[in-house]
Parts: structure tokens; sequence; C-alpha cells
């Protein structure tokens, strides 16, 4: 059966609050320990969060690159959901979701923007203040 429309809302909702609370953490690392390129990046410190959300079993969430230069291999979109997320967002969109299935359950996708917000971004990814970095990927239980 699908999922009611209100339970839809309710993780669209989580999504944002998610999202909110992750790139405000980011930014605030980065705006406090980053200063050069071999300072550990605050998406390291990203990456931990979302494992141990994961491991949780709260959510899944995962960093990807939309510039075609990884930093890392295993930021590379891999399915067919993360795919359309970064294709997406290349063409200017800034959100895109999804509900699906997985072993029989309703889960709600949402992938949104991650932009180069601040000079230390430019440093270490060579890319120019405001020009789209990656997306995060989203996968919630729908409740």
């Amino acid at each position: 059966a699908k999922p009611d429309a209100a339970a839809i809302e309710r993780a669209r909702d989580e999504v944002k609050k998610l999202d909110d609370l992750y790139k405000t953490a980011v930014v605030g690392i980065t705006e406090t320990y980053v200063e050069k390129q071999a300072d550990v990046p605050a998406a390291t410190v990203a990456k931990a969060l979302f494992e141990a959300m994961h491991k949780k079993g709260y959510h899944h969430a995962r960093l990807l690159d939309a510039t075609g230069k990884p930093k890392n291999k295993k930021n590379v979109a891999s399915t067919d959901f993360e795919k359309k997320v970064v294709a997406a967002m290349q063409g200017g969109k800034t959100y895109i979701e999804e509900v699906a299935e997985v072993d029989g359950k309703p889960v709600f996708r949402a992938g949104t923007i991650v932009p180069a917000v601040m000079k230390q971004c430019v440093t270490c990814h060579g890319i120019k203040e405001g020009q789209l970095l990656g997306v995060i990927v989203y996968e919630l239980p729908i409740k």
C-alpha cells in the first residue's frame, strides 16, 4: 500500500531538518577549524555523522561529488536515484525527491544541493564560490 500524504510530509520535513542540521554543522566546523587544504575537511565529520545515524537505523545519507572530480572515488553516485539527483543539481535544481520501496517497505528519498559557500571550499576544491560541489542524498523510512 502506498504511504499516506501525511506520512510523506513528515518524512519531507525530517529531510529538511536533517539537511539544515548537517549543513550548519559543516559550515560551522569549516569556519572554526579549516584554514588550509591539509586540514581535515568538515565533510569527513559529516560522513561520520551519516554513518552513526545509519547504524542506529534512523536514516541513510550520502555526500556525493557533483563536480566530476571527486576527492574520493567512494563519493561518486552509484544508484539510479543518486545519478538522477546529481544530474538534476548539475542542471540547476536545488532539491529532488521520490517515494520508493526497499525490502517491501516505503522509503522517502531526497537529494539536496551542496554549493561552495565559503573561501575554504574554494581553496580546497578549486572552484568558484557559489558553484556546485556536490549533493547530499537522504533515504528515510516512511512511518
